[in-house]
């Protein structure tokens, strides 16, 4: 199919480029050229440039560059007929098309979006007018989903009725029953398909209706709460996402799309200030989900329940972010409770769970750990085989070694056997009980590991450690005890209890190869993560700041251009955490910042 060289002609002479770009950009006059923030990528000072009479633009800091169409296909994300279509629309241009078939089949689909468009309007209107509609308008005040935010959502009223809308539409039965906004009952008459629900309208990436979503009010004796649209021929769910056409240039802005799993959470993000949400229409996160987006962003933060899927969930995430170049978090939420609830009296926490929100293993992990005690020898190993069977579903070994690392140090198990059980990446990996002597507790973790390198190599470690690194208590009395007497380990050794004495002495004597700083690293995202479990949600707005901050550092702490820095801030986070918490200063080591 092609679309007549003449009506593109005529397009590209009526299309005024400086009123396309625009729509999108801020342009201020700068001689004989238009200036503003590059759309494509971000920027503080203006570097994209639209010339009216050459009819193109030019960014001088990313180097995209074209004409009319090619701004539509960019910012529209579509190909250069549906550039076309967009612009002839815009102008009011009627289009020719070379190939009769595919012609026709155009033509349905837009005769086809037209009746849902005509639909949502009709329903639209019976929220804000209707005399029936005033439960629903209640419903939506007492939401916080009436006034401006109904009408921006082109929220709808489907009343209780069995025929209104058929009968009210200007529509062939044929496209009625197409959409899915109405069928034939038996007796061969046509009947709505929503009744009595409050109506939530689904738009594709380009603004045009294609779907309904509808609920029954409080009070109800409907069992099904929802009723989405079936498949129609303009609407597949799985390759729709609700509240894409309204996110999209935030999206594209921000690098970072938030999914979630409903309608009202789309919006209660919106509202918040995160108008970067959307939603999957009744089915799971799908692959062509992941495709979709990643034409906007590289960066997706779920925002529901990403552990109940199970493995075979996480599998296909680990190969969509190594597939699509994209990296998937998990945003954690006070109480467990909904963005659409939480929007209403808590819209802060929105922004800082979603600015905290941990990389999917992490996450996972996390639950793991959390779920498991981990008191005794035994109760650790069989901690450590779980949070391996989960780290060992990432395909990448280099990542499983570093969680494994975190692993061990959180768990009190040696270093060494976890990264073997990473390299191997069994899913039912199996550890012996360690011996519960007083002796072999401390051996070859990763506190012990970075006390014998603080013994052996005083200079190179002890810019890097603060006691609040150390869980094990005798670890923490032996650092105290080496803070007290910085380079001198006899007199460490003399001052020190009968417990962290025995530490020093093995860490003097113990031969273990080790980078103090990688373990280290280790040391600070798990004394991060308790400390934050430890003090609950903060209500003071610095807290809240320095702790999402303190969330963002962990996950860069292995990054080899910003991990040290990552480091040095979080040792400081730590140690005022600690002072607030206890009053009291904890040693640092002695010329140490």
């Amino acid at each position: 199919m092609a679309i007549a060289e003449d009506d593109i002609e005529r397009i590209r002479s009526a299309a005024s480029i400086v009123d396309v770009v625009g729509a999108h950009v801020q342009l201020k006059r700068a001689g004989r050229n238009w200036v503003g923030l590059c759309p494509f990528h971000g920027e503080k000072t203006p570097s994209f440039n639209v010339r009216e009479e050459t009819g193109r633009y030019k960014c001088f800091g990313c180097d995209a560059a074209g004409d009319v169409f090619n701004f539509v296909q960019s910012i529209e994300h579509t190909d250069f007929v549906g550039a076309v279509e967009h612009l002839a629309g815009r102008l009011g241009i009627q289009l020719n098309y070379t190939s009769t078939g595919q012609s026709k089949e155009r033509a349905r689909r837009k005769r086809l979006v037209a009746t849902m468009g005509s639909a949502v309007d009709w329903y639209h209107d019976r929220l804000l007018n209707a005399a029936d509609a005033r439960p629903a308008r209640d419903y939506l005040r007492a939401r916080g989903l009436a006034g401006e935010t109904a009408r921006t959502f082109r929220l709808g009223w489907a009343p209780d009725d069995w025929d209104t809308l058929s009968t009210s539409l200007d529509a062939p039965r044929d496209d009625l029953v197409a959409t899915g906004l109405g069928f034939v009952n038996r007796r061969q008459r046509m009947q709505d398909s929503f009744r009595a629900r409050v109506i939530f309208p689904i738009f594709d990436e380009n603004g045009e209706a294609v779907a309904l979503g509808g609920r029954i009010l409080p009070g109800s004796d409907d069992p099904a709460k929802y009723k989405n649209s079936s498949e129609t021929p303009i609407y597949t769910k799985s390759r729709t996402l609700y509240g894409l056409n309204w996110a999209k240039s935030e999206i594209v802005r921000q690098n970072r799309a938030i999914v979630c799993e409903g309608y009202t959470d789309v919006i209660g993000f919106h509202t918040s200030g995160l108008p970067i949400a959307v939603a999957t229409c009744g089915t799971a996160f799908t692959e062509e989900h992941v495709r979709l987006l990643k034409r906007y962003a590289t960066r997706v933060v779920l925002a529901f329940d990403a552990d109940a899927a199970g493995q075979g969930a996480a599998e296909r995430f680990y190969e969509w972010e190594q597939k699509y170049d994209i990296e998937v978090s998990v945003a954690r939420f006070p109480g467990g409770r909904d963005p659409g609830d939480l929007a209403l009296d808590d819209p802060e926490s929105l922004t800082t769970s979603v600015d905290s929100a941990m990389p999917f293993l992490a996450f996972r992990l996390d639950r793991v750990l959390q779920s498991q005690p981990a008191d005794t020898p035994e109760q650790r190993v069989r901690a450590g085989e779980r949070a391996m069977a989960v780290v060992n579903e990432h395909p990448n070994v280099n990542v499983r070694k570093i969680y494994a690392g975190q692993v061990a140090t959180q768990l009190g198990l040696a270093v060494a056997d976890l990264v073997r059980i990473a390299e191997r990446g069994t899913r039912r990996p199996q550890m012996e009980v360690p011996a519960p002597s007083a002796g072999s507790r401390h051996r070859d973790t990763a506190e012990f590991a970075v006390l014998s390198a603080l013994v052996q190599s005083w200079d190179e470690v002890a810019p890097i450690l603060v006691g609040e690194l150390f869980l094990d208590e005798a670890n923490r009395r032996a650092f105290d005890a080496l803070a007290a007497h910085p380079g001198d380990l006899p007199g460490a050794v003399s001052a020190a209890d009968p417990d962290a004495r025995e530490v020093l002495e093995r860490a003097a004597i113990v031969d273990i190869e080790i980078d103090p700083e990688v373990e280290v690293r280790h040391l600070a995202a798990t004394a991060v993560r308790r400390a934050l479990r430890a003090t609950g949600a903060p209500v003071d707005p610095s807290r809240l700041a320095a702790d999402a901050e303190a969330r963002r550092l962990v996950e860069v702490l292995h990054d080899p251009e910003r991990g040290r820095d990552a480091l040095d801030r979080l040792l400081g986070w730590l140690i005022e955490r600690d002072v607030t918490a206890s009053g009291v200063v904890t040693p640092v080591v002695e010329g140490v910042e």
